[in-house]
């Protein structure tokens, strides 16, 4: 499968007067057409900063310092900003986080909509209106012809978010990143906005990157994984080999952690683990491998060196020097 999205040795630096952090390192994976790569780790592993490297949108004084993003040929890394505005909401779109701030509050949803339509479909006033209006109703929004002049703050969490889709969608773009989707949505609409970027998907073809810390919408969503700690991938593979054998500590330890139904009496549930520790800050990472104070099977050597990706089955990547004399 030829990637429509391919990120390749992609690294991040903020340069301060005080010292350079390296925020994102050597950041590798590809995207194919209709796949879904779900971004996985806690916050602060540089998941929501690899998606606004992709799209260009990293603040200053923040920069992209190695690598390239080719999306079907064409390097975003050294595109002019002339050619990245006819790119960006175009061929890549992006669903941010949270739409109440993602959203304009002075427009209605329906102009919101119809500026992509109207920038690079050149579509007119009416033709945008009538196209925003189908794509409302594609993504589940009732009554769109009444909706369509709604302001944000008129609509639920949820509608907003199927808004958000809908801006996302409007130009049928190849590639649609998701940066946690269904945050603060309780799961009744979690599981309904799943559904329907999985329709979508389907319908279009769209090759999705979903930036989530939560395993379950891993196991729910995604075809592939890449796992992120520190601004680097530990491990990566198809989905079910992930969840079925994780590698590295530390995505055995976001599986461990996860919550299960346990017919046990109450007072005799285990607690639920958890992994020890917090993310490195960008200023103390240092050239060994980022997780090495929370794992519990540290070595001299991954406190020196972060170790190369090593080959543990079909499509599986694990970057552990526990697998140096296994691969």
């Amino acid at each position: 499968m030829s990637a429509v999205l391919s990120v390749k040795g992609l690294a991040v630096e903020l340069a301060t007067r005080r010292a350079t952090a390296y925020i994102l390192n050597d950041i590798s994976f590809d995207v194919g057409p209709g796949e879904t790569v779900c971004l996985v780790g806690e916050s602060g592993c540089g998941k929501s900063m690899t998606a606004l490297a992709i799209m260009r949108l990293i603040p200053e004084p923040g920069r992209i310092s190695a690598g390239s993003v080719s999306l079907r040929g064409t390097d975003l890394v050294q595109a002019d900003v002339s050619q990245m505005r006819r790119i960006r909401g175009n061929k890549i779109s992006m669903i941010f986080q949270e739409p109440m701030t993602a959203l304009n509050p002075v427009y209605t949803v329906g102009d919101q909509i119809c500026e992509p339509l109207r920038l690079h479909q050149g579509l007119g006033r009416e033709e945008a209106r009538q196209k925003a209006l189908e794509i409302l109703q594609s993504v589940g929004i009732p009554a769109p012809d009444r909706r369509i002049d709604n302001y944000p703050h008129e609509m639920s969490g949820g509608m907003r978010q199927r808004v958000m889709i809908a801006m996302a969608l409007a130009c049928d773009p190849d590639v649609l990143i998701a940066d946690e989707p269904t945050t603060a949505l309780d799961v009744t609409v979690q599981a309904q906005i799943f559904d329907l970027l999985r329709e979508q998907q389907q319908r279009r073809g769209t090759a999705i990157i979903m930036i989530t810390h939560d395993m379950g919408a891993v196991a729910e969503m995604s075809d592939r994984v890449v796992v992120m700690y520190g601004g680097r991938v530990v491990e990566e593979g198809m989905t079910a080999e992930i969840l079925a054998a994780p590698r590295h500590p530390y995505t055995q330890g976001l599986i461990a952690c996860l919550p299960e139904l346990d017919p046990a009496p109450s007072d005799h549930r285990p607690d639920l683990p958890e992994i020890p520790g917090i993310v490195p800050s960008i200023w103390n990472r240092g050239a060994g491998c980022p997780f090495a104070d929370r794992c519990a099977h540290v070595m001299a050597q991954c406190r020196k060196a972060f170790p190369p990706s090593f080959q543990m089955g079909p499509t599986q990547k694990v970057a552990c020097w526990l697998y140096e004399d296994q691969s």
